[in-house]
Parts: structure tokens; sequence; C-alpha cells
């Protein structure tokens, strides 16, 4: 085979001028492969007699960048020829966007061999990073090659402080106007982009990717805005369109960021809320609906990856931060839905990450879980927070956990179960899940398992919990199986209590707990049903 090889080498360059003939066949082939894609490239700037032969003409001058690169891989001594003049060419067409394609094979070239010649290249990484994905994210073509060769290039993205890692925000302009296209692309290329340094601004830049959507759309249009349009719109009132606030100073900063080229954390405005409300006249457009979509996935691969490295500042700052974006998302329910199910679970990864953080963030933790309001808009987040806090809020995972901590959360708690338990003559009871109602009545046991002055109040108010259940008010809101199984729970939480010492052992093990501690709280309800079998065993039964 390798002396057939040699003999189509031979026969390729045969033809070759007799200088040439001093170098080895595969030396002299590759010498005028090089030479004839220079010719190539010099000829690309011809101007093409019409609109096919330019789209051929851009694919052969990518073709001949492809080749000299390979060239140069096997011999080295090409690098310096092909940078020169691979550098003219860039300057040459980096102000044309019908040759944005091409850029990416020139950048790959002085990835490939930029150390070796020891050249300043960042001018040309600056330029694909910034000013490719700002102009023409809109080109799905080039948006799949570019998220490609950032793919190929992942282990360029581990350096902080380097152009491509600056970029990031950048990218996901491809991803939120190609959302479907690009969505495993982004599973792959994701993980490379999270660090300590860059998670809180992704987290934020998921949560915004269909606003992101909607401000790439408003951006399009306001280009193609003739110019004596442009300055119509009154600076001192309020904008009428979205397309008027894209320059109105009310709203410019706040595109700006969101429409950001870099990495830059320390720029972003106080709140984006504005902004999203504005957006929302654009919820049911398909392309941002499409990208809505995406969110989820990429919120789980995030936390994650995430979950890898974060250390324990790192996670209490993501678990404000879900709390507090939870009522700052873009105005489509199905999104809003599925991001505090993926939050929700989220959240109760972190927890078991670091259980301290109850303590450590009591205090906004007791804010939002003793807002009623956040059980009928977000039942999934609230009912985990309400679960971590009866999980965690324990000396055993915490020395610093005090009773006083203990008391504050418990009353925060029985005032939110009294306000959505009471019956009110002519209210109306509010709707909420019974799961709510069961993990506040779970939670309220164990807070007053460790702190035990507290358990006749629990145990009066979940005595109470019959007459909730047998209203009318009540009976015509939940269905039957939903209103027994929260007499059940109630019932098998009131008799646990009446054993203070084994309701202490079941709910407060500690953290290096026995097979026996595991088993019962993994399986709860049933240990519950077996209290409730001891103290009231069935009629004729005989005790062992």
């Amino acid at each position: 085979d390798k002396a057939g090889m040699d003999r189509s080498v031979t026969s390729v360059v045969s033809t070759a001028p007799t200088a040439g003939r001093l170098l080895p066949p595969r030396e002299r082939l590759r010498e005028k492969a090089f030479e004839y894609c220079q010719r190539l490239i010099e000829q690309s700037n011809r101007r093409p007699l019409k609109k096919d032969d330019g789209d051929l003409q851009k694919a052969c001058l990518i073709e001949a960048v492809t080749i000299m690169d390979i060239i140069c891989k096997q011999d080295s001594s090409y690098v310096c020829r092909a940078d020169s003049f691979l550098k003219i060419l860039h300057s040459r067409i980096c102000g044309d966007a019908t040759y944005a394609r091409a850029l990416l094979p020139i950048a790959q070239f002085f990835l490939n061999h930029s150390k070796l010649e020891a050249v300043d290249s960042d001018a040309i990484y600056k330029h694909l990073f910034s000013d490719i994905p700002a102009q023409l994210f809109h080109n799905p073509s080039l948006a799949f090659e570019f998220v490609q060769f950032c793919k190929d290039n992942s282990q360029l993205f581990t350096d902080s402080s380097s152009i491509f890692r600056q970029s990031f925000p950048n990218l996901f302009k491809f991803l939120a106007w190609n959302s479907p296209p690009l969505i495993s692309e982004f599973v792959d290329l994701l993980p490379f982009l999270l660090d300590a340094g860059t998670a809180i601004e992704i987290f934020h830049l998921l949560l915004d990717l269909p606003c992101l959507t909607a401000a790439l759309d408003i951006q399009l249009r306001a280009v193609a805005v003739p110019a004596s349009e442009k300055a119509g719109s009154d600076p001192a009132g309020k904008p009428a369109t979205c397309l008027e606030a894209f320059r109105h100073p009310l709203y410019k900063s706040m595109f700006q960021y969101l429409l950001r080229t870099k990495s830059a954390p320390e720029d972003a405005p106080e709140s984006l809320v504005p902004l999203r409300q504005l957006l929302g006249s654009l919820a049911g457009s398909p392309r941002v609906v499409q990208c809505a979509e995406t969110v989820p996935v990429l919120l789980e691969l995030f936390f994650r990856v995430v979950a890898e490295f974060a250390d324990g500042s790192l996670i209490n700052q993501l678990v404000v931060l879900l709390l507090q974006r939870s009522d700052q998302l873009y105005e489509i329910q199905s999104f809003k839905d599925d991001v505090y199910r993926v939050l929700s679970s989220q959240l109760a990864m972190l927890c078991r990450l670091r259980p301290a953080l109850v303590v450590e963030l009591s205090t906004e933790i007791l804010e939002f879980s003793g807002a009623v309001s956040n059980i009928q808009s977000k039942e999934a987040i609230f009912t985990h927070v309400v679960w971590a806090v009866g999980e965690y809020l324990s000396v055993s995972y915490d020395k610093r956990c005090t009773v006083e901590q203990i008391t504050r959360f418990f009353e925060t708690l029985e005032a939110v179960l009294f306000e959505i338990t009471q019956l009110r003559p002519q209210a109306s009871t509010p709707s909420c899940a019974p799961r709510a109602i069961s993990v506040l009545m779970a939670t309220l046991t164990k807070l007053a398992a460790r702190s035990q002055d507290l358990i006749p109040r629990v145990s009066m108010f979940l005595s109470k919990m019959r007459t909730f259940v047998q209203s009318p008010a009540v009976t015509s809101v939940y269905c039957e199986e939903d209103l027994e199984e929260i007499l059940i729970r109630a019932t098998e939480l009131m008799n646990l209590l009446k054993m203070p010492s084994v309701a202490q052992f079941v709910f407060t093990p500690p953290v290096a707990s026995t097979r026996f501690q595991r088993d019962v709280n993994d399986s709860l309800p049933l240990a519950l049903r077996m209290v409730t079998q001891l103290l009231e065993p069935a009629p004729g039964s005989v005790p062992v």
C-alpha cells in the first residue's frame, strides 16, 4: 500500500517544473498544494459573475484555508508563510458578513499554530467572539458551525482570563435564537463554561434566555427602522412599544446589559424586572416559546455541574438567588412551572450538600416561607423550602442551631398553616395543594420534637384538622382522597408526639445515623403508621 501511495504521489507531481524535483515526491505535493491554496485565496477577492459563483468562491476559500492548516500540521516550516498570508486575508474579509464562515478555519489555524510561531492573534479571536455572534446570531448554519467550533476547542474555555471565556454571554445569543437545533451542542459545551467565577452570571443567563430571545427580536427590528423614524420617541415619556423602548433612556441600559458581548457581572442593573415586563408582549412568539422549552434541561445540567465544584459560599449564593429569581421570571406560565419544578428539586440537592445553609440563611428562608402567597404561586419551591427546614434545622447538622431559631421558624410556619386552614365566615378558603399542608404539618412536628415546649401547640393544632377537613367550604375545594390523606397524616403525627422521646429519635437522627434511622426517614409514612398501630390497635387485635 505504501509503495502504491508513493507511485500515486509521484504521478501527481510528475508534471511539476524541473526545479521542484529536488524535493521528494511527498514534499513536492505538499509544496504545490500550498501554492495552489495561496492562488485560490488570492483569487477569492475577484467579483463573481453571479451569486452561485460567489457561494462557490467562499466554499473554495474555506477549503483552501483548511488544507493550508493541514499542511502546516504535517510540516511546521510552512507556518510562518501561512501566518502572514492568513492575517492579510483576515484583514480583507473580517468586515464582510458574507465571509463570516471563513473566519472559523482562519481562527482554527491560529489556535493550532500560534504558540509555535509566538504570534499575537488575539485581535482575530476578539473579532470572532465579540462581533460575529452579536451581528449574525440569526444565521442558523453559522450558528451551528460556530458552536461546533467552540465544542471542538472546548479546552480554550478553561482559562478564566481568556477572550473565549469572557465572551460566553455572546454565545448564548446563538442558543436564544436557534434553540431546538443547538440544544444538544450546548449540553456538551455548558460544562466547559462553568466555574466558580461564572456560575452566578450563567444562572441568570439561563433564567433570562427567553427574555434574551425577545430582546434579539427587538434588536433586529430596530436595525431595520429607517433613520428618520429612530429619533421619533419622546425621551421624557414612557415608550408605547418595545421598539421605542429599545433606545429609550429608561430601558437602554437594561437592553445593553442583556445584549452584552462579554461577561460583566459588575455592570448588572439593579433589576431587569421592567424589561421583562416590557418584553412580555412577545411571550407568544414561537421562537420565544421554543427557547423557553430548552431552559429546564440546561438548568438541570447547570446544577449537576456546579455541584461538583461549589463551595459553601457559592451554594449559599445560589440558594438566595433561587428564592429571589422565583419571583422574577419571564411571563410564560408553562415556562415558570417547569422552572419551579427544576429549582425545587435542585434546592433539595443543595440542602443535602450543605445542610448548614438553613441556619446561615435563616433570614431569607424565613421571609420566603412566611409568605402565604408563595404557596399558591410557586408551591413546588415553597414545599421544598419547608421540607428543608424540617429536615436540617437541627443541632445534629449545625451546632449553631438554637432553640430560639427553632421557635422562630415554628411560629412563622404555624402562622402560615393557620392562615391557609382557618375557616372564615363568608370568605373563600385559599386552595393550597394538599402536599403543602402535609409538609407544613410534618415540619412543625419535627421542630416540636426538637424543642419539646412546642409539642402542646402543634398537638392542639393537629387535633383541629378533623374540623378543617369536614368543613363544607373545604370539601367543596379538595377531593375526598386528598382530605383523607391530610387527616391521616395529622392523626399519625399527633400520635407520634404522644411519645416525645420516640418522636425526637425519629425526627432528629444524628448525621451519622444508624441503618434503622435511615430506613425510618426514607419511609416516614410507614413509620408513622407503625406508631399509630401501636397506639390505636385494631379492634380484636391481641398485643404481642
